[in-house]
């Protein structure tokens, strides 16, 4: 089977993962991927990147593909989502997100204005929802879609989270990611 290759899980095979996905960490987890998409549909994972305030995740596509808005200038989504959906490692680049965490990114774990530390960097999680495309659609079907995107699947944000970079800094696969501050 290659990467790009897989039978997708039904309504049911996905709402049995919801247990494992719950059981994420809320205030301290571990970054488990990080991918640049240096242009449309191309990916390269990568054991180590610098985010900037104004670039981003640096080498990543992401502001000539969004133009500069800085609400969405970074996308994180659970590692155990992703796991889920994508099954194989070699697969979970194809949801088109640049950070995987193992962390609740829920709304009421997170929610808009929350700050994350990522290695050295910070970032602030954006308002801006992240609902995902036909490319998601097409490459983990069209029941995961309506999984990440149900009431329960909002309130998770299992389709993941917008964030903008306020503090530049490094961030490797393995290390910490924890909440810094957020709303009360």
């Amino acid at each position: 089977m290659t990467p790009n290759a897989m039978e997708h899980l039904t309504t049911a095979e996905l709402e049995a993962g919801l247990g494992r996905i719950r059981q994420s960490p809320s205030d301290a987890g571990v970054v488990r991927l990080i991918v640049r998409r240096p242009a449309p549909n191309d990916r390269e994972v990568v054991q180590e990147a610098e985010l900037d305030p104004k670039a981003g995740l640096v080498g990543d596509s992401w502001s000539r593909r969004r133009g500069a808005d800085a609400d969405t200038q970074l996308t994180l989504m659970n590692a155990r989502v992703t796991e889920l959906v994508a099954g194989d490692p070699d697969r979970w680049p194809l949801a088109g997100d640049q950070v995987y965490v193992d962390l609740d990114l829920s709304v009421v774990n997170v929610p808009a204005g929350t700050r994350l530390a990522l290695g050295s960097a910070v970032i602030e999680v954006t308002d801006v929802p992240h609902t995902g495309c036909r490319k998601f659609v097409s490459r983990f079907g069209l029941d995961a879609m309506t999984f990440v995107n149900s009431p329960t699947g909002r309130a998770l944000n299992l389709r993941g989270i917008n964030a903008r970079v306020v503090q530049p800094g490094s961030v490797r696969v393995g290390d910490a990611v924890r909440k810094v501050s957020g709303k009360d």
